[in-house]
């Protein structure tokens, strides 16, 4: 089971619109890059065409207006499969990270959490933490030299590990204390539920016994840090976590297709996840019998949930409106700038996400803000300054530029998500200057 499960780690580890085809949006006085031009209807047909996916949903707007929508294929290989389109369910895994993020920042906004609380003020575990002395050979430690605050969980700067990146002897300890906070297939489950916490509560108590990899606020490290802050939201919130983003999240902005766990009446438009071994394209997580069709252990606030394209797109175009949609208000606007800036704490850089991660790969100066990559300059053709996002393990991607008031959300289910260069292609499209 374990090595079923590093093996899945590393790769990891609507109102009813009309579908239509429309103009790509982007800012009018860039240049586009060198490279194919197709617009966002062709690559979804290319794709799949060419095998690359099943099926593809892209929704993508320029201002504050409904999305575009192009798709191709179906959910799945199998003979009369049915067909990708707004409300097809996908595992996002890792684009939950920012949904966390900004939870978080409207805790902030509350006064019920502080950016540089340390949070040893919720889980006292976290008070004493420790740090690695010989991280090659042992468990071996000294005191931190400082605590972990709400900062260094948002930016992945907490010192904490990751099963899907750490090695060594604190890899064996993470999977010892059971904290692996996704769901890959349903095989695995069994296995890792004996072992996995039953709460967030427990998570993050637990994960406070662990040494730390580096001292908080020091290097920048892919880690569990958003599902130690899910617990963190969950304490400070006096509620659940999963109730708490229902509430001030989900509800408000009429996100109906978010699911932690996929009901059983909407499995039909459930996309299967697929695992590429070469060029062979291998089913391994089926809609009717996912992972994702019972309750997690707890919910994860890294990799946890199943959206579809209008949901995300709706949490985006929340994010460019600066906290309004629709005329409802869920945010400040200063909030939601703050939580799209560069958090990292002072001498922190953020220089490439981890292959195989679903995040975005350096192409300009980057920083890190609640929950997802920012970027410091802008990609000439393509992203504004400022632009945030991040991306998930099973090939989504998704980002708001809120220079240009550009919002973009690529769906597909395959595993490892940079096996296709989808999200650079989606950036070309979305961008063209033909399209502009």
């Amino acid at each position: 089971m374990r090595k079923m499960w590093l093996a899945g780690a590393a790769a990891v580890a609507s109102v009813s619109a009309p579908m239509a085809v429309g103009q790509a949006v982007g800012p009018a006085t860039q240049t586009a890059p060198a490279a194919r031009m197709e617009s966002p209807a062709q690559l979804a047909q290319r794709y799949v065409a060419e095998g690359k996916a099943p099926g593809i949903v892209v929704a993508y707007a320029k201002g504050d207006v409904a999305p575009t929508v192009v798709a191709a294929g179906g959910l799945s290989l199998e003979p009369g499969a049915a067909v990708t389109d707004i409300d097809s369910l996908w595992r996002v895994y890792s684009m939950t990270k920012p949904i966390t993020g900004i939870a978080a920042m409207m805790l902030v906004e509350d006064g019920k959490l502080g950016l540089d609380q340390p949070i040893g003020d919720f889980f006292s575990g976290f008070k004493t933490s420790k740090v690695l002395t010989d991280p090659a050979n042992s468990l071996a430690s000294r005191p931190a030299a400082r605590p972990i605050t709400v900062r260094h969980l948002l930016t992945h700067t907490a010192g904490l590990g990751y099963t899907i990146v750490t090695k060594g002897p604190l890899l064996a300890e993470y999977n010892r204390l059971g904290l692996i906070p996704a769901a890959l297939a349903p095989a695995m489950e069994p296995e890792l539920r004996k072992v996995r916490p039953a709460s967030l509560k427990e998570f993050a108590d637990r994960v406070a016994t662990a040494p730390l990899i580096a001292d908080p606020g020091t290097v920048w490290s892919y880690s569990i840090s958003m599902d130690v802050l899910a617990a963190v939201v969950e304490a400070a919130a006096g509620m659940p976590f999963e109730q708490f983003l229902q509430t001030r999240m989900f509800g408000p902005l009429g996100m109906t297709s978010t699911y932690w766990t996929v009901p059983a009446g909407e499995t039909k438009r459930f996309a299967t996840n697929f695992f590429w071994t070469g060029d062979k394209l291998t089913p391994f997580d089926r809609p009717d019998a996912s992972a994702f069709t019972a309750p997690p252990s707890f919910p994860y606030g890294g990799a946890g949930l199943v959206m579809s394209a209008r949901d995300y797109d709706r949490f985006l175009h929340m994010l460019v409106n600066e906290g309004t949609l629709d005329g409802k208000r869920v945010m400040k606007a200063e909030t939601v700038r703050l939580a799209m800036s560069d958090l990292l704490p002072a001498g922190v850089t953020f220089t490439m996400a981890p292959g195989g991660s679903g995040g975005d790969l350096a192409r300009v100066p980057m920083g890190y803000g609640a929950g997802g990559s920012v970027y410091l300059a802008s990609v000439p053709g393509g992203p504004g300054k400022g632009t945030y996002g991040w991306g998930g393990a099973a090939g989504t991607a998704a980002w708001v530029d809120p220079e240009n008031k550009v919002r973009a959300t690529v769906m597909v289910n395959y595993m490892p998500s940079d096996k296709w260069p989808l999200r650079a292609d989606a950036v070309r499209a979305i961008y063209g200057p033909a399209r502009r």
